[in-house]
């Protein structure tokens, strides 16, 4: 099982999309943390291009990696006897940073977001007042949009949702390995054609968005989270399915042209449909039709993204090296910085043309700063994810 280099890069790529999909969050008018003085609808089209497929990539990425990492210890053990120990490792690079984060990194977030709400009469007690509140999941911080909910994970959903899929995978590779080796060689037989890799996940994608997306919203907080579910889980299992099927590779690298028209296609119509019933409300069968256009615009976008980079393939380098050790500790900062830079850069006025490059460039120096601090000092690399032992900067 060779290295997958030009898997490396895309989820380089897709956490860093991730980073400046957070910054344009500032400005547009849907939820979320604080939001600019600035805010509007201009931005929100551009945002639809990603907002569909963006984690759906990573967890398929996350899939293949869990596959060769299987591989890599199933190997290992074999040959100087050992037993694996797969599900104790990945629970320390996933759970440790999940529990570090939430006591610490988004704890910022949250009292931001208490400083921009309409709490009663505002928050005067300072930020180590809040800490001991929020440590000690003081459930009273509330305005007439609701309660703030502490502790909490925020942006870090992703490491909790990708620790449970992952112990789900083992206890089937670990209990029902013949199921899963038939189950990989049926997706194999299934969607390395043109027409089943285009066909089979549209239509998954697009009955999931159908028939949850009405009852279950997106909640990220793993209990009540179902439609994420199917169809996070769905294609983390997919990835894992696909790791070694070079005939579904190398049909998505054939498809890679019609997957970009289709995914461009289905993005104008999305960005279309909610630009026009923004204030409205849209028949229900056109309703439902556009959750099946959102299916086939995040399986597409996903296959063209795979397909170029499978065409380019490009290869190991130091600056793969390097930031493929950086994303995680810059995922798990980012959110919070941006949030912390954003508010307190309100005083300056400064329009979003030129303050959100400014926020962008900034987030990637301050992430990019604290992890050659973190990469250095071996007690803070494991609760970035990264391994005990510190290696030499060069």
């Amino acid at each position: 099982m060779q290295r997958r280099h030009d898997l490396d890069w895309v989820r380089v790529f897709a956490f860093s999309l991730l980073v400046l999909y957070h910054v344009g969050m500032y400005y547009v008018t849907w939820d979320w943390h604080v939001n600019s003085p600035f805010a509007s609808h201009a931005l929100e089209p551009f945002m639809m291009l990603s907002s569909p497929w963006r984690l759906s990539l990573l967890f398929l990425v996350s899939g293949v990696a869990t596959a060769f990492l299987l591989g890599k210890i199933r190997r290992e053990a074999s040959e100087n006897g050992s037993s694996p120990r797969f599900l104790g490792a990945r629970s320390w690079r996933l759970l440790l940073p999940l529990a570090f984060g939430m006591l610490v990194v988004v704890v910022p977030q949250a009292y931001y977001e208490l400083l921009d709400s309409r709490y009663p009469g505002g928050y005067h007690d300072g930020y180590l007042a809040f800490w001991g509140r929020y440590l000690a999941a003081d459930g009273s911080f509330c305005d007439e949009d609701g309660c703030l909910v502490v502790p909490t994970w925020n942006h870090l959903w992703f490491v909790a949702y990708l620790w449970v899929y992952t112990v789900a995978l083992w206890l089937l590779v670990r209990f029902a390995p013949s199921r899963m080796q038939a189950l990989e060689a049926r997706f194999d037989a299934l969607i390395s054609s043109g027409m089943g890799l285009l066909l089979w996940p549209v239509l998954f994608f697009a009955i999931a968005r159908i028939a949850l997306i009405g009852t279950f919203g997106s909640t990220h907080a793993l209990v009540d989270d179902w439609y994420n579910h199917v169809q996070y889980l769905g294609i983390f299992l997919l990835g894992f399915f696909i790791a070694q099927a070079d005939g579904v590779w190398e049909a998505m690298r054939r498809m890679r042209w019609v997957a970009l028209a289709l995914w461009l296609a289905s993005w104008l119509a999305i960005a279309v449909y909610f630009a026009w019933f923004r204030d409205g409300t849209p028949h229900h069968g056109l309703r439902l039709a556009m959750r099946g256009i959102w299916g086939l615009d995040q399986w597409c976008a996903i296959v063209a993204i795979l397909g170029f980079a499978r065409h380019w393939s490009p290869g190991d380098s130091p600056a793969l090296r390097y930031l493929s050790q950086a994303i995680f500790p810059v995922y798990i900062l980012h959110q919070t910085i941006i949030v912390v830079l954003a508010y307190n850069a309100r005083p300056l006025a400064l329009m979003p043309a030129v303050e959100g490059p400014l926020l962008a460039l900034s987030t990637f120096g301050l992430c990019f700063a604290a992890y050659e601090i973190i990469r250095r000092i071996a007690l803070l690399r494991p609760l970035f994810g990264l391994k005990s032992s510190v290696r030499s900067p060069g």
